[in-house]
């Protein structure tokens, strides 16, 4: 296979597997579930952190040894998110972002508008926005021509486990941008949801909820770094057209014999 970096604002990642810190049974069971996906980016909330002393806080177990990614998970309006964001680039020294603006605390479903608004503002102050979308081709299509350096819409509900609900709705997304790094986030359940995803020509996946509350979260990150790699590969690969009549493996044509 050619050499496949993905690139996100001008920088390489080491992996296209992202991954989250909540809802381990353990720090250290987090840190060893990290260090087996060879994540690419892992996502932290600004919610969670001690700003006023953030090396007091699990960040101790990370900073150094991971490609951190603040979150402003917990927001609903674009105000909120801006001054999390600015809290999160003056705490962590970075301005690449998580963009997160929920309208609903039962759904946790994205909030068009003051997603839309909040990245606008993110952007003009110089922030690198990678925003947690809805599976709406419109709402990722207007992220992306505002300058977001990933869109990253939904499979299901966060924390569901429900995988990919609407693959057809992802690929038109991937169709309408094709050169826009775009990363499905949210929802995905097991490997086969992470292959379906980078089958589908996604350029990476984030994952928290599977492999943090799966029975060995070690063993199941190991098994989504696989999965990424075989549905990346597959994607590179081309998959045969789906038709709706039987064709034999081994052709008949050239036999010695004649059929009827």
């Amino acid at each position: 296979m050619v050499s496949d970096p993905l690139y996100i604002a001008g920088e390489a990642l080491s992996s296209r597997l992202w991954v989250g810190t909540s809802r381990y049974p353990s720090p250290q069971v987090m840190v060893k579930a990290i260090e087996a996906a060879q994540a690419g980016l892992v996502t932290v909330s600004v919610r969670r952190l001690n700003l006023h002393a953030p090396q007091e806080t699990f960040l101790d177990l990370l900073i150094g040894r991971f490609r951190l990614l603040p979150n402003t998970a917990g927001c609903y309006t674009a105000d909120e998110a801006v001054f999390l964001a600015e809290l999160a680039r003056e705490a962590l020294q970075t301005n690449w972002i998580k963009l997160e603006v929920i309208g609903d605390e039962h759904t946790l479903w994205p909030d068009p508008e003051q997603l839309l608004a909040a990245a606008r503002k993110l952007i003009e102050r110089g922030f690198v926005v990678l925003a947690y979308a809805p599976d709406d081709p419109i709402v990722c299509q207007r992220l992306a021509d505002m300058g977001c350096a990933a869109v990253m819409p939904l499979a299901a509900p966060i924390g569901s486990g429900q995988g990919i609900r609407d693959p057809e709705r992802l690929a038109l997304i991937r169709h309408k941008l094709p050169k826009v790094p775009l990363v499905v986030d949210a929802g995905i359940g097991s490997p086969a949801d992470a292959a379906l995803a980078m089958e589908l020509g996604y350029d990476a996946v984030l994952i928290n909820t599977a492999i943090a509350e799966a029975e060995n979260p070690i063993l199941m990150a190991e098994a989504m770094r696989l999965a990424v790699e075989a549905g990346r590969k597959a994607y590179h690969a081309g998959r045969i057209p789906r038709v709706s009549y039987a064709r034999p493996s081994s052709p008949l044509e050239g036999l010695p014999w004649e059929t009827a």
